[in-house]
């Protein structure tokens, strides 16, 4: 089930999307303007946004911008009330996937929700639930690894890593909050304990160890469509 985050100043707005994609199998958070969504994307666990342009406070451009400066690449759905061609250009060149103009139908936009999530989600290989990134299969069910198809030998904390990166496809995540969420809130350990974990996670990936990519000054970041 996908998380949205709904980021609108109105709150009639917020709650007409938020009803709509309830309603749709989604689940939803929500932001009042910018500065509040990059605080919440940087905690994780969304799939997609849906941004409004015209926020107090920080805007739905700057945002999108500080977000792509950021390295995330949570899909963005622009949502405005601005419909000239040059603001649609301005969005999508800033980086979102797509754009939709106020007043807008709620169907159409829950269908352009699912079709930005289709392209960008990772696709099940089958019932089990295995997530398939290229040549890299991840099987939660069977706890299993398979790049190329030949199954890699990964210890348990080595696996929980590799999901949980996985599972933020495309968010830099600190080495702290990496500590927090694959050894526990209650694990004190160092920055290297982390760094470690990576680097023997990437030996056992071989041709796919450029999956998960150095965020320096940060951490690091879940990424096979990252260019090599």
């Amino acid at each position: 089930m996908a998380n949205i985050l709904i980021v609108d100043d109105e709150p009639r707005i917020r709650e007409l999307i938020r009803a709509h994609l309830l309603h749709g199998g989604f689940t939803c958070e929500e932001a009042t303007d910018g500065s509040a969504a990059l605080a919440q994307l940087g905690r994780g666990g969304f799939d997609l946004v849906i941004l409004d342009i015209m926020m107090p406070f920080m805007d739905g451009m700057t945002c999108l911008r500080e977000m792509r400066a950021r390295g995330m690449t949570t899909p963005v759905i622009m949502l405005t009330a601005r419909g000239e061609e040059y603001d649609k250009l301005a969005g999508l060149e800033s980086g979102a996937d797509d754009y939709v103009v106020k007043p807008f139908s709620p169907r159409e936009l829950v269908a352009r929700v699912r079709a930005v999530l289709s392209r960008t989600l990772p696709k099940t290989a089958d019932s089990s639930g295995a997530l398939v990134f290229d040549r890299l299969t991840i099987d939660t069910a069977s706890h299993s690894v398979r790049v190329d198809g030949a199954e890699v030998s990964l210890t348990p904390k080595e696996f929980d890593l590799l999901v949980f990166l996985a599972g933020n496809r495309g968010l830099a995540l600190s080495r702290e909050k990496i500590l927090q969420k694959v050894w526990n809130y209650d694990y004190f350990g160092e920055d290297r304990t982390v760094d470690t974990h990576i680097k023997m996670l990437r030996s056992h990936l071989g041709p796919c160890r450029d999956y998960i990519v150095t965020v320096w000054g940060i951490g690091y970041k879940f990424d096979p469509d990252a260019k090599r």
